[in-house]
């Protein structure tokens, strides 16, 4: 059981940057994939980035790469995610989550369990 609790997120200009943070509690955070996913109102909810356990490999939507930069630190059982050049379309909640598969998987079924999410809100 992994217990996620997200932080960071807020108001920010178009251009600006924010640093969204997950704390994970709970067994062997190490072991999971984590991911980052954001849902806007009236809209499905979407892969944003993924890490796998070791953070040597790292996948981006298309819409975020050269921006954003996911990152975690075992010791300290936290998944981090850099937003750089915020555009108004980025303005959603955005939900950490762990994964059991090594893969770094893109649907959020793959995804064991969840934050509560944190708002991001871009203004242009």
């Amino acid at each position: 059981q992994v217990q996620l609790v997200e932080s960071g997120g807020g108001l920010v200009q178009a251009g600006g940057s924010l640093r969204l943070s997950c704390a994970a509690s709970g067994r062997a955070f190490s072991r999971y994939t984590m991911g980052w996913f954001r849902q806007a109102p009236g809209k499905e909810r979407e892969f944003v980035a993924g890490i796998d356990w070791s953070g040597s490999r790292r996948y981006y939507t298309d819409s975020v790469k050269g921006r954003f930069t996911i990152s975690r630190d075992n010791a300290k059982n936290t998944v981090y995610l850099q937003m750089n050049s915020l555009k108004p379309e980025d303005t959603a909640v955005y939900y950490c989550a762990a994964s059991n598969n090594l893969l770094v998987p893109r649907g959020a079924d793959q995804y064991d369990y969840w934050g509560q999410g944190t708002q991001v809100t871009v203004s242009s």
